[in-house]
């Protein structure tokens, strides 16, 4: 699943034509445990972790399409109990590389709102193995794939506003694009069970 990924990347630059327009900045946001339109968010309780890194944003010659990429360190915990009911804080680092296709639609010269999704690629830069009370052990995957499905509000040409939902679909050396769009899609539609590494995003990003 690597060598696909890396190839659909070098495939879309290659294919980007010269009238592209480049926009680099920096994006942060939290991974949250429940979305609402509400202030909650971002209480403590529903706070699981952060990410925050460069990205970049090209614009297409085709109205409202565009695409963007980010290399983000991405920081996520859990809560997690075992057959004895003993809870363990499991924490995860990685760094993260979202791949996204976007379609927007301009509300003046002010504001725009955009559609957005893309495969998503993480390698584990944490701890990997974790005991517990040294009669049991678990291992955190050394990379992961998933999906993200969003949408999001660009403001001034400099500010940009998503929120989406990160769909984990497996390791990378186990995904094939066929499985990772089926797992996807029976989360979303509620058809396939959802897994613990499925988190809600809220992020901010500022383009130079």
């Amino acid at each position: 699943m690597k060598k696909i990924f890396a190839t659909l990347v070098l495939s879309a630059l290659m294919a980007l034509p010269l009238s592209a327009q480049v926009k680099f900045g920096l994006k942060g946001g939290l991974n949250v445990t429940d979305m609402s339109l509400s202030s909650e968010v971002f209480d403590a309780s529903n706070r699981t972790g952060f990410f925050i890194g460069p990205t970049v944003k090209v614009s297409l010659p085709l109205t409202g399409l565009a695409i963007d990429g980010s290399l983000l360190y991405d920081f996520r915990s859990a809560k997690v109990d075992n057959e004895l009911n003993e809870t363990k804080t499991i924490k995860q680092q990685q760094l993260a590389i979202p791949i996204n296709l976007r379609y927007g639609v301009g509300l003046g010269s002010v504001a725009s709102v955009f559609l957005f999704a893309g495969p998503q690629v993480g390698f584990n830069v944490g701890e990997t193995d974790f005991n517990w009370k040294d009669t049991s052990n678990y291992s955190l995957k050394k990379s992961n794939f998933s999906v993200n499905v969003g949408m999001g509000v660009s403001l001034l040409t400099h500010l940009q506003l998503t929120a989406n939902y990160n769909i984990a679909c497996g390791k990378t050396a186990d995904v094939t694009l066929v499985k990772a769009a089926s797992d996807a899609l029976g989360q979303v539609a509620g058809t396939q069970s959802r897994s613990r590494n499925n988190s809600w995003q809220v992020g901010l990003a500022y383009f130079f």
